[in-house]
């Protein structure tokens, strides 16, 4: 085959989580030459014997110990030069994990490996910095709509205050306290617990949890 048309695919992930409110993103910390010491996004290339997806849940069980990430694709960044020295295109892909998950599987590393606030991203290395930017991006379009995605960020049981604070802190902005009650009571897709969550100020907050089946509970709204 003629080299003009020969390429690599580096399967590049962006894994999120939720932690008080906030929404974060799992960075690791380049131990070698060059940019030794920035930071970057956990990749592999992509293998001839196996899918992206594969690839993907490969590499993160290979940095961090978590398995069976929900991946959904974010962009292709096919500039010519983004990587010295070789022609290789980069997948991009969002990961959601729940923030218990992470507390009970993600423990001590090789690779120092932190969670970054999406509006703290520190210097990374290569184009990781555009990458990540672009993935933060994309789930600010998506996440306000796809209800499956964000109830793989919370999982059990939460409160709606807790819910708010997230959306504005990816949404960058204060969102109406009636207005976002009205409109997740009008979805059905929770379910009050009947259980609250108590609060060192104020009086306690009710605890909700996602419908088992969420579209087929807005369908039958």
């Amino acid at each position: 085959m003629n080299n003009r048309y020969i390429n690599q695919i580096e399967v590049v992930t962006n894994i999120f989580t939720v932690e008080n409110g906030k929404i974060k993103v799992l960075l690791f910390r380049k131990q070698e030459d060059p940019f030794k010491g920035y930071w970057m996004l956990p990749s592999n290339l992509l293998m001839t014997t196996e899918t992206i997806e594969e690839c993907a849940n490969a590499t993160i069980l290979e940095f961090t110990g978590l398995q069976d990430i929900h991946f959904i694709q974010s962009s292709v960044f096919s500039e010519i030069h983004r990587l010295p020295g070789a022609r290789i295109l980069a997948n991009t892909l969002i990961g959601v994990v729940d923030i218990k998950t992470v507390k009970r599987i993600f423990g001590n590393r090789e690779i120092e490996g932190t969670w970054f606030d999406i509006n703290e991203i520190p210097k990374m290395i290569y184009d990781h910095g555009t990458i990540v930017l672009d993935a933060i991006s994309h789930l600010k379009k998506i996440l306000p709509y796809d209800y499956e995605l964000i109830k793989l960020f919370y999982p059990n049981d939460f409160t709606l205050p807790e819910l708010q604070s997230t959306y504005e802190h990816l949404l960058n902005k204060k969102l109406d306290r009636r207005n976002f009650r009205k409109k997740w009571m009008n979805l059905n897709i929770l379910e009050d617990t009947m259980d609250k969550k108590d609060h060192t100020n104020g009086r306690p907050a009710k605890l909700y949890r996602f419908k088992e089946n969420i579209k087929e509970s807005i369908v039958n709204e």
